[in-house]
């Protein structure tokens, strides 16, 4: 049974056969409001291999998402981004951490996960530093462009 959301746009993210594996890696990381929603399964009629997962509807800190087992013809690029605003350092730590266990490091606080999918791990404050006038918005971006895991003290010193 699928619980009932009321979201209008829901993030389908295609996976070759890792769907309900990443959804439950998501889920250990981001714990609080974070479960399995529901699974389908491929039904004879379909392209997947009968009885196997074909969808996982899953909830990250409130947000719906569906994992689909489509099979290697689509990979994930940077051209979509998932971004995580973080509260404090403890935070950008932890999800740079557990998001990037497997994955590769990118810059400006961008990492790939072991499943390809790309995060941004970012300060919640971060909107704000670069809104605080055309000087110290240049210091705080040249300051993220240096860094690969953004560091929140030198944000607010630039």
């Amino acid at each position: 049974m699928t619980a009932k959301i009321t979201q209008k746009i829901t993030p389908f993210l295609w996976f070759d056969s890792q769907a309900e594996e990443a959804a439950n890696h998501y889920i250990a990381i981001f714990g609080g409001d974070s479960r399995i929603l529901g699974i389908t399964h491929y039904a004879a009629s379909a392209p997947g291999e009968t009885g196997t997962v074909m969808t996982v509807d899953f909830q990250l800190a409130g947000q719906r998402f569906t994992a689909l087992n489509g099979g290697p013809q689509f990979t994930f690029t940077e051209a979509v981004s998932l971004a995580v605003s973080c509260a404090d350092q403890e935070e950008i730590d932890r999800f740079w951490t557990r998001l990037g266990e497997g994955g590769e490091e990118g810059p400006c606080g961008w990492l790939k996960d072991k499943y390809g999918l790309s995060w941004q791990i970012v300060p919640a404050e971060l909107p704000e530093l670069l809104g605080s006038g055309a000087e110290k918005a240049d210091r705080v971006m040249a300051a993220v462009m240096d860094m690969k895991k953004l560091d929140l003290k030198t944000l607010r010193d630039a």
